[in-house]
């Protein structure tokens, strides 16, 4: 919010000096962005009128001027060299003399321009210092054609006021009062402790006439509308404002366009309140019909474009049609024109939620609907309606026509809250009295009552933010001012500490940066396009998204339900840098839509990729190595043939059992803990050689391997304490076997057999060689395993250890027909 300094002083006396003042209303909560003082460094621009104009003989596009300049040139006219297109003679417009300053330091020198003199520069508004979104329509496209108001020869800075501090404040979207002159007075004169005095908002009327007698306003929608005013005026003359008034909308950010349309600006900014001016001439049958849109509708708006409404849109109707979307901007149809009489002055008041919505849907984002979807009060339509026709009237725009249509349906009354004396200073920490308390909130303007300890408190209108105890208080600080507050230590004793959870992720990215991993963090939200490059299945629930309602774009409209297509893109973007080896992880959150009105399904995962000088079993080692520092043990890697993401036969599903040889509790991913020992073991993830269409899929133009595992199930199974026992003190008994066993028995499911069959004798399983070549039967293959056996108590036999060999030996056989090998 643009407010400027001069035009903040009218409504209320400001003494101190633009820093202080800025440095007061930080401390009170008004958060301020820039202090920004306009035209202290201009010098020598004075009033010019342009006597004569003609082309220059050596070009196409110059001009050569004769301007008086008064007295500031000794009495004579001067000549200026110029190529603005909007120069003519009669024009009034600065003059930037020879020696002259502009913003920037810019210093104006006479000199030669195509062998024509040229004593000076006429300014555009740009070179005065003016943005150009608040260039008036004058100076658009050339200098700055002025008024005829102005005297020629004075000092422009003087004459245009150019010399003016700004301060912009940043409005939070819990004050929409504050988006308005009249706010920011409000807040300077309670925390300065000057009077706020309101602008006069009385005009004369033609007693003759009612505005009833000219339109009528009908309500269908009183959820939507709470109040319509509408006021009358005639005899309109359209034409461009007085200078003082297109000076404070140019400070305040908005471009001068005319008379009327200047009014309904300036009064939205000096009161927050949104107004809107029709035609009169254009309302079908005198009647304002506030409703919603039919679906489908189509309505041109003021910048002459077609809008497709949809039924939840507000609209404000006549008998036959459309004439403005409501809040958000007015029709063509019904705008001001040169040769309009009788205007309609509308302020209203529109459902929030509504206006923002049909902002959204339409793509509008007008000062209007900015101010109507944060608050405004409808307390307000008739004050700023009444100031628009004070304006017209001063301004001899018009002439008001007397009463005002005035439809409130949505009147709601005020009620006071209480605020107790002793809640604020145990919040606050101070030792304020109640009389003190009230003072501050009355000059907030709030109503107060006090009743022992105490207050009653009615906060005005246009603060819809105060509803609560609380928010009072946080008024009173702001009053007492933030500097002012003690500043103490928290009395209690708190010890921040992390989760089980965060502790083993934490552990998880120890253990993979010290095998040489490096983490990478990318966007949970996701192309939905992404499970298509893995190749996942048409069936796969990981195509179940969660979708965004406004995403950014396609590429960013989804929730991440894999890790893998992110891994992948890193790993083709380092490819395509010519990085010769990279070795990466991620632990992020992958989610998955859930039932009706449920939450999505968030779990923790794990991804690891890379390429270069790694392989399948670099990678298996790197798992292996995470899942011993979690402590679990017995995990097994399966191959697996059937995934469109990993390449055929050089995949693995990793699982591990549900429960640990000794029967101890882990979580499924289910939820409910499984504790029967020898449990199916549960599948945590897949790992592999990325399939050579995938990669080509991301770019990737070498061989690369990569996993996902469900990190939140290994948190649920993890034991990561380390339990240490004493030294063995019996000998082991070593056993290797070589069985002969069909291709397609997996080492997994002969290795599981051994653990299960092996008991508590059976210390530890090595796989030391697997053979397929001579003396090896076609579709057959040898494994070589190597079987310890230990027993903690005693020294063990040979008859104990070949009984359990046995039957290990036997129930291989038995379930998966293997047998031993003759070597």
């Amino acid at each position: 919010m643009l407010v400027p300094i001069t035009w903040l002083k009218e409504y209320t006396d400001i003494e101190e000096d633009a820093v202080a003042f800025a440095e007061r209303m930080i401390l009170s909560g008004s958060n301020i962005e820039t202090v920004k003082t306009f035209g202290e460094d201009v010098m020598g621009v004075v009033i010019g009128r342009v006597l004569s104009v003609e082309r220059h003989a050596d070009s196409d596009h110059l001009l050569i001027c004769r301007v008086d300049v008064g007295t500031a040139a000794g009495g004579d006219a001067i000549q200026i060299v110029t190529g603005a297109p909007n120069v003519s003679p009669g024009i009034v417009a600065p003059v930037a003399l020879h020696g002259a300053v502009l913003p920037g330091g810019v210093k104006i020198r006479r000199g030669k321009l195509r062998g024509v003199m040229s004593e000076g520069m006429l300014c555009s508004a740009e070179e005065l210092g003016f943005d150009d979104k608040v260039t008036p329509l004058s100076g658009k496209n050339g200098i700055w054609i002025l008024p005829d108001e102005f005297e020629v020869g004075a000092d422009a800075s003087e004459a245009l006021g150019l010399r003016e501090t700004v301060v912009d404040f940043e409005i939070t979207p819990n004050r929409p009062d504050c988006l308005s002159i009249l706010g920011m007075a409000r807040e300077a004169a309670a925390v300065f402790g000057g009077a706020l005095r309101y602008p006069n908002a009385k005009a004369d009327a033609d007693g003759g006439k009612a505005a009833s007698d000219f339109i009528k306003v009908e309500i269908a929608r009183p959820d939507l509308c709470g109040r319509y005013v509408a006021r009358i005026a005639e005899q309109i003359v359209v034409r461009e404002s007085p200078w003082w008034l297109q000076r404070r909308l140019m400070f305040a950010g908005m471009r001068p366009i005319n008379n009327i349309v200047d009014i309904t600006n300036y009064v939205m900014l000096e009161y927050g309140h949104p107004i809107h001016a029709f035609d009169v001439r254009t309302i079908a049958g005198g009647v304002i019909i506030v409703d919603t849109a039919k679906d489908g509708e189509t309505f041109v708006t003021l910048d002459n474009t077609v809008r497709t409404l949809s039924g939840d849109m507000l609209l404000i109707n006549d008998r036959e049609k459309g004439v403005g979307i409501a809040g958000v901007m007015g029709g063509l149809n019904s705008e001001i024109e040169t040769d309009t009489e009788t205007i309609l002055v509308e302020a209203a008041n529109f459902n929030s939620a509504s206006i923002r919505r049909t902002s959204k849907a339409l793509g509008i984002r007008s000062e209007a609907s900015s101010r109507f979807e944060k608050g405004v009060s409808a307390e307000l339509s008739g004050a700023a309606a009444d100031r628009v026709c004070a304006l017209i009237a001063e301004t001899g725009a018009g002439r008001i026509v007397g009463g005002a249509v005035d439809n409130y349906p949505g009147k709601a009354e005020r009620k006071p809250v209480s605020v107790r004396v002793a809640r604020v200073n145990a919040l606050l920490g101070t030792a304020l009295a109640r009389n003190e308390m009230a003072n501050m909130l009355k000059r907030l303007e709030m109503e107060v009552a006090a009743a022992e300890n105490v207050l009653r408190v009615i906060p005005p209108h246009v603060r819809v933010d105060l509803c609560e105890e609380v928010d009072f208080i946080e008024e009173i600080g702001r009053m007492y001012g933030y500097d002012r507050l003690g500043v103490t230590l928290h009395k209690d004793s708190v010890e921040a500490e992390q989760s089980r959870s965060w502790r083993l992720r934490e552990l998880a990215r120890d253990v993979l940066t010290g095998a040489g991993l490096c983490e990478i963090q990318t966007y949970s939200f996701v192309s939905p396009g992404g499970v298509d490059r893995i190749a996942l299945p048409p069936d796969s629930d990981r195509r179940n998204f969660v979708r965004l309602i406004n995403p950014l774009g396609e590429e960013n409209s989804v929730m991440r339900t894999a890790l893998l297509p992110n891994m992948l893109d890193i790993l083709s973007g380092n490819f395509s840098r010519s990085n010769a080896a990279v070795r990466l992880f991620e632990i992020g959150n992958t989610f998955l839509n859930a039932e009706r009105d449920a939450l999505p399904k968030e779990r923790i995962s794990l991804s690891i990729g890379g390429y270069g000088s790694w392989g399948f079993f670099e990678l298996k080692g790197v798992i292996e190595t995470l899942l011993e520092r979690f402590g679990i043990g017995g995990a097994t890697f399966e191959s697996v043939s059937d995934t469109g993401t990993y390449h055929p036969g050089r995949c693995a599903r990793i699982s591990i059992p549900h429960a640990d040889a000794g029967g101890s509790e882990a979580v499924c991913r289910s939820g409910q803990p499984k504790t029967e020992a020898g449990a199916q073991p549960g599948e945590v993830g897949l790992m592999g050689e990325i399939h050579p269409d995938v990669r080509a899929a991301f770019d990737i133009g070498t061989e690369a391997w990569g996993a996902e595992i469900d990190l939140e199930y290994l948190i649920g199974r993890a034991n990561p304490v380390r339990r240490y026992t004493p030294l063995e003190r019996y000998p082991a008994v070593v056993r290797d076997v070589s069985l002969l066993t069909a291709d397609e028995v997996t080492v997994g499911a002969v290795e599981r057999i051994i653990r299960r069959t092996g008991g508590k004798l059976l210390e530890q399983v090595r796989l030391f060689d697997v053979y397929r070549g001579k003396q090896i039967p076609e579709g057959m293959k040898s494994l070589s395993f190597s079987l310890t056996y230990r027993a903690s108590d005693r020294t063990l036999t040979d008859e104990e250890v070949a009984k359990t060999h046995e039957k290990i030996l036997g129930a291989i056989a038995e379930n998966t027909g293997a047998g031993l090998r003759e070597i």
